[in-house]
């Protein structure tokens, strides 16, 4: 079965050490599309990690991270907005198809959500127009509401959504598994997605029982009790057929070898995450 639309966030496998060395163990393993982390482009350096890229032929899914636009002061939110810039510049030399975006929760000291929502907002849109500048497409990622206060104050797919519309062109949406499989308005929002051309990632792992760290105990797919079958079929439903990239925080996968994560990730993809479109959907 085809690898082609199998993905590897770096954050998977961080034991394999630098950009190269991870970049190397994909390639073992049949991989050919990554995802780094902007830590390892930093070590490698840009223009390294790009020739990497480009002489390997990798397909590069996503960049990690953007965002973090809400702060305590406007110096901490011009200093944001100019790491965005940087971040965008990074996309555009790797020729990734997003600058994933992890918008920020609470300022320090603050308990004004609202008002983090509005920072993020306005941090969008002061760095939007240069994104499109470089074509580099923002992929804002709601995440789980665990991480309201301290990551993200986008939770939902909708509020995502929502966001994106406001904005318009050159926004989208990283749809992952691990934080919108609870939501009750999922189907309806991914199918509102897809019609709109907003679906620009898609991230899988699993979620476990009993989850013991909320941030570094993700699942291996097949693990967990997300159902990654119905799932796909339901981002294929609306027109997505991009790569599914495997990001896995979990101090347990990340102490075993790397070779031994691939190859059960290559075994889990074939075997828990594939489907025929509308075929999961239907059941």
């Amino acid at each position: 079965m085809s690898l082609d639309n199998l993905s590897i966030n770096f954050a998977t496998v961080r034991q394999a050490g630098s950009f190269g060395a991870i970049v190397d163990a994909c390639l073992r393993h049949g991989i050919t599309a990554i995802s780094p982390w902007r830590e390892h482009v930093a070590e490698a350096g840009l223009v390294e990690a790009a020739r990497i890229v480009a002489s390997n032929g990798l397909r590069v899914t996503g960049h990690c991270r953007g965002g973090f636009f809400s702060a305590a002061d406007a110096a901490g939110r011009r200093a944001a907005i100019e790491d965005n810039r940087r971040a965008i510049d990074e996309a555009a030399a790797l020729s990734a198809s997003c600058l994933v975006m992890v918008v920020g929760g609470l300022p320090k000291g603050s308990r004004d959500l609202s008002g983090a929502r509005q920072m993020v907002e306005d941090g969008f849109a002061e760095i939007l127009p240069y994104a499109r500048q470089q074509g580099v497409k923002l992929a804002l990622e709601p995440l789980h509401p665990f991480y309201a206060a301290e990551r993200a104050c986008l939770n939902t797919l909708k509020q995502a959504l929502d966001l994106c519309d406001k904005l318009g062109e050159g926004t989208g949406v990283a749809i992952d598994v691990y934080h919108l499989w609870w939501d009750p308005e999922l189907e309806e929002q991914v199918a509102r997605a897809g019609r709109n051309g907003q679906i620009v990632a898609h991230h899988i792992c699993d979620w476990l029982v009993p989850t013991v760290d909320p941030l570094n105990d993700r699942g291996m797919m097949g693990d967990g009790v997300i159902d990654l079958g119905r799932f796909r079929a339901m981002i294929e439903n609306a027109g997505y057929r991009g790569p599914q990239e495997v990001e896995i925080f979990s101090h347990r996968w990340q102490a075993r070898p790397v070779d031994e994560v691939l190859a059960t990730i290559v075994d889990r993809y074939q075997t828990v995450c594939q489907t025929i479109t509308g075929a999961a959907a239907a059941t």
